[in-house]
């Protein structure tokens, strides 16, 4: 794995393909008070792209918007609920078509509670990955090389994921509540960012 780091924006003319694994760190869950501070990136063949914001950094990051909303390139989240938000929050982006890894382990592994990134490596690829990273200062001015490798680790398996978990969705006859899933995040996460995130409207 190659991990590339850029300062506030991709570079131009980076190209992605038809799909594109991304993760976000940020300074806590509260996505109106925990700033974004990292954007992960890969096309799953070998390379992880790092977009690095520190404090005072400018949104603004054309090249990166434009790719998060370029609608020919879907987006492969774990957990996409937080991550679309985030990113719809600070850069003002429609991160769609996606698919989220979690939603379609919940779909079609009923069998286990366990499906978190970290599970999902281990009992569906047979790989380890380490989460000891997780809570560590994503505000710093300078991440650290454990910090990067980190955050790459949290993109670099989704393709992967989404294949294997797709078969298993197909397997289940759940592939189209899946996507109508998927197609509906956008709604939910609005709902979050507005204040209605613990709050189950459809509940009688």
């Amino acid at each position: 794995m190659k991990i590339h780091y850029h300062r506030g924006d991709l570079p131009p003319n980076l190209k992605f393909n038809h799909s594109v694994a991304i993760d976000t760190e940020a300074m806590g869950l509260y996505i109106p008070r925990d700033r974004l501070t990292l954007v992960q990136l890969t096309s799953g063949e070998g390379d992880c792209h790092l977009v690095h914001f520190p404090l005072k950094s400018s949104y603004e990051a054309p090249h990166l918007r434009a790719l998060l909303n370029d609608k020919n390139v879907e987006k492969i989240f774990h957990f996409a609920r937080f991550d679309y938000a985030i990113l719809k929050y600070y850069l003002q982006v429609d991160a769609t078509p996606l698919f989220c890894t979690k939603i379609a382990s919940r779909l079609s592994r009923t069998y286990t509670d366990k499906h978190g990134l970290k599970d999902l490596c281990k009992q569906l690829l047979g790989v380890e990955i380490s989460k000891t990273e997780q809570t560590s200062d994503w505000g710093s001015e300078q991440l650290s090389d454990k910090q990067m490798e980190y955050a790459a680790n949290d993109v670099i398996y989704l393709h992967r994921l989404k294949a294997a978990l797709q078969e298993l969705l197909k397997r289940e006859g759940r592939e189209s509540i899946a996507k109508a899933c998927f197609k509906f995040i956008p709604a939910r996460c609005e709902l979050d960012i507005q204040g209605w995130n613990e709050v189950d409207i459809f509940q009688h």
